[in-house]
């Protein structure tokens, strides 16, 4: 009887810590090739993202496919214009920065007082936001770092790159300052919020033990309740 419930312990023990390792490869299969956890550390894509945002990004969705297999299973598609992306940094490839598609290779894009050209045509941006209405224009007053926020280009975008600019267009470092986004950086498609709190942007700055314990402290009071589980469009 001893021996028996000994084995049945045995049994027991191998089926859970199978189960802990199958789940770990899995979450580790998930976390390295499917999702990536991200957090939105500063305002550059306010409103559609915000200082404190926690998001999962889809790194399937421009992924190039290995196989026809792979292509099946996990269908990828060309990036677009309009689509939010998350990507490295070109200028310091291990941050990773979040903006919007703007301009496509081929196409030439120039911006006239705060307002985007492609191909000479007007594009529609109901989710950009502008928080100064002055605006920068091209003589002797500014310097150049600072008329292309509001009047830059015309310039063609080369081909495997694109041009990508923050829904908050007076406070976002983007391809107007650092130039093109070369595709290949590319490393995702921000899907869904699935926790948010308010949070200072200095916040992120601090790495004490005792700012992370604050931070955590802080999460529940300050969590925005109506951001928990929504898609980014």
């Amino acid at each position: 009887m001893k021996k028996e419930k000994k084995e049945r312990e045995k049994s027991s023990f191998r089926e859970i810590f199978e189960l802990i390792a199958e789940t770990a490869v899995f979450v580790f299969f998930v976390m390295t090739f499917v999702v990536q956890a991200f957090q939105i550390p500063t305002g550059s894509m306010e409103p559609t993202l915000l200082i404190g945002d926690f998001l999962l990004v889809n790194k399937v969705v421009h992924a190039n496919p290995l196989s026809w297999v792979e292509d099946k299973i996990l269908p990828s598609r060309k990036v677009n214009r309009f689509d939010i992306v998350v990507f490295k940094y070109p200028e310091e490839m291990w941050k990773d920065f979040v903006k919007r598609v703007i301009a496509l290779e081929g196409e030439k894009v120039e911006i006239k007082n705060k307002r985007v050209f492609i191909n000479d045509k007007p594009i529609p941006e109901e989710y950009k936001v502008h928080i100064d209405s002055q605006i920068r224009g091209k003589d002797d007053r500014f310097h150049y770092s600072d008329t292309i926020r509001d009047n830059y280009g015309p310039v063609v975008v080369p081909p495997g790159q694109c041009f990508v600019m923050g829904d908050n267009r007076d406070n976002s470092q983007d391809s107007r300052y650092w130039g093109f986004l070369p595709l290949s950086n590319i490393k995702g498609k921000p899907w869904i919020v699935y926790f948010s709190y308010r949070a200072e942007k200095d916040a992120y700055e601090k790495t004490g033990l005792f700012d992370r314990l604050k931070k955590i402290a802080l999460f529940i009071p300050k969590a925005r309740w109506k951001r928990f589980f929504k898609i980014i469009r």
